[in-house]
């Protein structure tokens, strides 16, 4: 998670899109981004959390998007 968090605003830079990364609560991230960008952004997240480590397994990412954190699952 950590290694993911710190890749993720130089991902999100390097493609031009705006959305912020706001907080951690356990093992998701949550993110501010603007709708036009929402698709965009969630290819660049799926990517750098699943590119995070090369554990033998793979590792999954989903994502989830709302107006707020609690209706985003």
């Amino acid at each position: 998670m950590k290694i993911a968090m710190g890749r993720m605003p130089r991902a999100l830079k390097e493609a031009g899109l705006s959305a912020k990364m706001l907080l951690q609560v356990h093992d998701e991230l949550v993110f501010e981004v603007p709708e036009a960008e929402l698709e965009k952004t969630k290819e660049i997240v799926k990517t750098v959390m699943e590119s995070a480590a090369d554990l033998g397994v793979p590792l999954v990412a989903e994502s989830g998007s709302a107006k707020n954190w609690a209706q985003a699952h």
